[in-house]
């Protein structure tokens, strides 16, 4: 199936890069504390792209590094479920 290979996938990566639309279709955050499902590969994650957002997971942290134009720290953190750290160095996404 489509979840066991993309798994399979996942288990077998060195590094993980995840692109993805920040919340759901219903506005809820898509970037959470704890997920209701199991997870595959998550100590290879190293960063998240969103339409918002490009966030490096850093030891388990969420570390928000860029930000869309017309978005602050304050309203990516507003639609995400997980706490940020902020870069000292954020930017915004360069288009």
């Amino acid at each position: 199936g489509v979840i066991g290979g993309a798994m399979d996938l996942a288990q077998g990566a060195r590094h993980i890069f995840l692109a993805m639309q920040h919340t759901t279709a219903g506005g809820a955050a898509r970037l959470v504390e704890r997920c209701a499902l199991p997870i595959t590969g998550r100590e290879r994650l190293e960063l998240i792209v969103t339409d918002l957002a490009v966030i490096e997971v850093r030891e388990g942290r969420f570390v928000l590094v860029e930000h869309a134009p017309g978005y602050d720290a304050a309203a990516i953190q507003a639609v995400t479920g997980a706490a940020l750290e902020v870069s000292a160095e954020l930017r915004p996404i360069a288009l």
